[in-house]
């Protein structure tokens, strides 16, 4: 198994790529969902809103796993960030926002409009923040 360098996976982590988010249920089953994310080379940052299940999930269980991966067809190359997430009451919007940008651009009038949604409803926006206790990563020689 070919673990990423600290360059690889950071350029990996910097592009657009969906992740699954995976939380704890409060029967202990884990519940896993695609997800946009920003990684700053210390923590993955994510969104949500306040009344999603995501928020209670981590309220009583913060432990949770980042999985970040290529998709099918394109060499095997992943990071895995496991850790404990916090969640902020400040930055959701502004993650949310540059996260759009990050993932769709904003030409497009509908993705304008999600974002538009977004601002006015800022103040229900939280951000999500894992802190990684271990990171995991692999790279096919095929993918460098």
């Amino acid at each position: 198994m070919a673990k990423m360098t600290d360059t690889e996976r950071h350029e990996f982590l910097n592009e657009p790529r969906i992740a699954v988010l995976s939380t704890i249920s409060a029967e202990g089953t884990p519940v896993s969902i695609p997800i946009w994310f920003e990684w700053d080379g210390e923590h993955a940052r994510v969104f949500t809103g306040i009344g999603s299940p995501k928020i209670r999930r981590i309220e009583a269980n913060p432990a949770a796993s980042l999985l970040v991966s290529n998709p099918t067809g394109e060499p095997e190359a992943w990071v895995l960030i496991e850790g404990t997430i916090s969640i902020e009451t400040d930055g959701g919007f502004e993650l949310a926002e540059r996260l759009a940008l990050r993932y769709w651009g904003l030409s497009e009038p509908v993705h304008a409009q999600t974002v538009d949604e977004w601002r006015t409803a800022a103040a229900t926006l939280r951000l999500l923040e894992l802190t990684p206790t271990r990171i995991r990563s692999y790279l096919t020689d095929s993918a460098s």
